[in-house]
Formats: structure tokens, sequence, C-alpha cells
């Protein structure tokens, strides 16, 4: 399989220019270019040459650090994206081994911001919080949001708005303004996830209301998400906004094209969500976490980040540990 086969596998069918696309052993004859159109216009780099924006040693944040993971020199972050998951964590298009994304980014700047070497992993979303849980990861880096059920077993440092958007077909003349606009629609979410949690809240608002359900569905990946929206087995998809708008960028002027109809707070309707570094609760290290995000938050770095992502519309001004999140009574 090349990887150009891979990539289309996982729904990410990006758009590629010059260069010969590298085979499953992610070697490449020649170099590969290849970039897709951001939601703010700008154009998205895809290869594994990444130039990551690494910033400076903080010692103040470091000196944060527990002395065994000072001793260690090294910072084990996980990503719950599975086989990849764009724009957060996913497969470079030249070369397959090699993992990009705007949270492997933030996780780049955590580290560098601390001193110390990246070890990145990648496994399930549920294999992500069992890995934070059992130590096997220091932190996880992976769009979690902050929520006070979470809140009872991890600790969080925040570094970007939590949005939720409402993708549908381009054709399709479904419009969002609340939960009644997807009264008797079918609609995919993540499984386990939080947006998971308000659908089914919304769902459950509209039945004690005597409206017509909302018919749930669980994709095991954004690939059978995607090809359930194309084939019109589903009239929505409810996720997060950079995956939704990352693929709408993806598919525009597509047989497949989508577009986003209506965003939402992942915190519910009273709280802006948030998404934060997630740390496995009094490990002891959340505060140099955040201190590390502050500092790259003041040298500008962790702007740069955000905007070559096209994510500018999600930055915070500030990290925040264990701020107000999606309540528990919100499902």
């Amino acid at each position: 399989m090349t990887t150009r086969h891979r990539l289309a596998a996982l729904g990410i069918a990006f758009a590629l220019t010059g260069g010969t696309l590298a085979g499953c052993g992610g070697q490449s004859t020649e170099s590969t270019t290849a970039s897709v159109t951001g939601a703010a216009g700008q154009q998205l780099n895809l290869t594994a040459n990444q130039d990551r924006v690494i910033p400076v040693k903080d010692e103040a944040a470091a000196a944060l650090l527990p002395q065994p993971v000072r001793d260690r020199g090294t910072l084990r972050v996980g990503h719950g994206s599975g086989a990849g998951n764009a724009p957060f964590y996913f497969p470079a298009t030249d070369d397959e081994r090699v993992f990009i994304g705007d949270e492997s980014d933030i996780a780049h700047l955590i580290a560098g911001a601390l001193g110390l070497k990246l070890e990145e992993s990648n496994t399930s979303w549920e294999g992500l919080f069992l890995g934070i849980d059992s130590g096997q990861f220091d932190l996880g880096v992976s769009n979690i949001t902050v929520t006070e059920a979470r809140k009872e077993k991890y600790d969080f440092a925040t570094y970007r708005k939590d949005d939720l958007a409402v993708e549908v077909q381009e054709s399709s003349s479904l419009t969002f303004t609340g939960p009644d606009s997807l009264s008797g629609k079918t609609v995919a979410v993540g499984s386990g996830t939080n947006q998971e949690r308000i659908l089914q809240r919304y769902d459950a608002d509209l039945r004690a209301a005597g409206k017509p359900a909302i018919t749930i569905k669980n994709y095991q990946d954004n690939t059978g998400t995607y090809a359930a929206l194309a084939s019109g087995q589903i009239d929505a998809y409810f996720g997060p906004n950079p995956i939704a708008a990352f693929h709408v960028a993806q598919t525009k002027g597509t047989p497949q094209a989508t577009k986003i109809v209506g965003r939402v707070s992942g915190a519910g309707s009273s709280l802006q969500g948030l998404i934060g570094a997630t740390t496995k609760k009094d490990s002891g290290i959340i505060r140099a976490v955040q201190a590390a995000l502050q500092s790259t938050i003041r040298s500008g770095d962790y702007t740069k980040v955000l905007h070559r992502w096209g994510l500018d519309a999600e930055a915070v001004p500030s990290s925040e540990i264990n701020p107000p999140g999606l309540p528990k009574n919100d499902k």
C-alpha cells in the first residue's frame, strides 16, 4: 500500500503537488510537497519536514518539574489519535512513520520550554487514558476537554478553546441554531467523547419535550464517519471544530464537499470549553506544564503554532490549571 492510498483510507485526501510519494516503508526517491489550504487561507505543510517551532528552555518552568522527571530528561506524551486524526496527530504525506499535527506541535512547545527530550506515543482514545493512569505517559496532549468528572482523576493545563462543529454535505439544507435543528436527524459522533455526552443530552431533552429523537451513530474512525456522510447514511457529523474545518478544506471542490453549519462550546451552553494538557491527578508536573505553556504564550511561539495550523481563533490568552469544565450533569 502506498502512502497516498493509506492516507486516502484515513479520509485524508490531501492536495498533493510534485515529487514521488513514499511506499509503506516510508522511503521516497524524490522530495514531496504536500499541502492543503486551511480555513484561514494559508497553506498547511503536511510533509515530514515540519520545521517545528521549538522554544528556548524556561529555567523557572523547568525548576518546577519533579526531580525524577528532571533526572530522566524526557517528557513522555501520549496522543489518542489511533491511525491518524488530522489536524491533531496524523501521518505525514511523504513518510508515514512521521506523525505531525497541531497537538504534536503543542507537545514540542511544552517539552522544549522544560528543556526535556520529547517522546511521543500514539494509541487509541481509551488507551491514552489507560496510559496516563498507569504512568506510561507523563502527559496526554490530544484535544482533551476539561470536564468536572475528569478533574476528579486528572489535572489540566489549558492551551486551546474547545469548540464543536456540525458538519454536513455541501448540498444539505440542514441549518443549526440549537438542539431542535437535529431533531429527527441521524448524527455521527465519536464514541466515549465529550461531544457524545453533549449530543446525548440534546437527544434526552428532545425526547422529554415530545420531539423526534436524534439517531446517534458511532463509527470506528473518521474514515467511516465521512464515508457515511458522503453516502447520505447520516445527516451530520458532530465533532471538534478543527477536524471539521480541516475536512471542509480537504474536500472543497470535490463531490464529497462538506460545510460547517453551526458551532457550539465543548463545555455546554453556559461555559466556554477548554482543551488541556492532561496529567494523572497529583502527579506533580502540572505546574511545570502550565508554566511552560505560559512561557510560550509570552514569547509568541504558541501563537506561531496555532497560526500554522489555522487555529488562531482557538487561542487562549493564558494557560489555566483546572479551570471550570463541562458540568457533571451535562450529558
